[in-house]
């Protein structure tokens, strides 16, 4: 079974739009996110024009800020403190990788944990932790959906995760288990680690290496999820980062790549922008 991040981010997109069309009557008007954009990296830009346009489709308002790559971190900063103290604004994100003169760390901190759709605020990680309300970083939101969208259980299956950064990795460990799996993070300095990967019934890879994970590391049945997205650099296609076309006959469940993860991503984060939206509705409405 090939699990349709493409068809699945359609179908939720679909049901938000539905879903907003109340929303002017009802609160006089739509969700607002704000994506800043600096400098002039190409797949940046191709990353916010699709958060444009899932914006459009939603029905979410949407601004792109746009600045050139020498503006200051302190400018980005004052920029940010604007953005927090609007209250037409309900979301904001910083597309990442920064220049390298701004303080990406410094840069998340300052967004205000209510507005920070891409759950990377330290605040909004800590919650996740500890098991709190927090705004859940959108792609493990959305392995999560496609996981449940292919009636996986979850509960009690072995998981390994490939890769152990602040975005995938950690979070999605961290999901995985609040689900009840029993989780093992693998990464550049794990021992043996074939032998790892074909002991999961669920495997996670966020690696960022093409076509890593090939077939004799994975186990018959297991569900493999691929996040990874490069650049084939024989054939100039995109490719994840494990073997599809071998992998794909052994597993039960897979995704790919292009068309798996990197559309739910997209979708998440307009979820989490309409969360965003109605948390913040409901505060002023207990404050008032």
């Amino acid at each position: 079974m090939i699990i349709s991040g493409k068809e699945l981010s359609a179908k939720m997109k679909a049901d938000m739009a539905e879903r907003l069309k109340s929303f002017p009557e009802k609160y006089g008007r739509v969700p607002h996110l704000v994506v800043i954009l600096i400098g002039d990296d190409p797949a940046s830009h191709s990353y916010v024009k699709g958060k444009a346009q899932a914006s459009e489709q939603v029905g979410i308002k949407n601004t792109t800020i746009r600045r050139e790559a020498q503006f200051t971190e302190n400018e980005l900063l004052s920029l940010i403190s604007d953005l927090n103290n609007d209250d037409s604004v309900d979301g904001i994100l910083v597309q990442l990788p920064l220049p390298k003169h701004i303080n990406e760390s410094k840069v998340i901190a300052s967004i205000s944990k209510d507005k920070d759709v891409d759950g990377f605020h330290p605040l909004n990680v800590a919650a996740l932790w500890q098991k709190e309300d927090c705004i859940v970083p959108c792609t493990p939101k959305g392995i999560i959906r496609m996981l449940d969208e292919a009636g996986v259980e979850i509960a009690g299956k072995r998981a390994v995760v490939l890769g152990r950064s602040q975005i995938v990795g950690l979070p999605i460990a961290k999901l995985l288990l609040d689900r009840n799996a029993t989780v093992t993070i693998c990464h550049s300095r794990t021992v043996n680690l074939a032998e790892v990967t074909a002991g999961a019934e669920i495997l996670v890879v966020a690696i960022g290496r093409p076509r890593f994970v090939t077939a004799d590391m994975v186990s018959d049945g297991a569900v493999v999820i691929d996040v990874g997205v490069n650049r084939d650099e024989s054939t100039g296609k995109l490719c994840g980062d494990v073997d599809f076309d071998n992998i794909a006959a052994k597993a039960s469940v897979i995704s790919p790549v292009p068309g798996g993860v990197g559309p739910m991503t997209i979708t998440c984060l307009m979820e989490n922008t309409i969360e965003c939206f109605l948390s913040r509705i409901n505060k002023y409405e207990n404050i008032i």
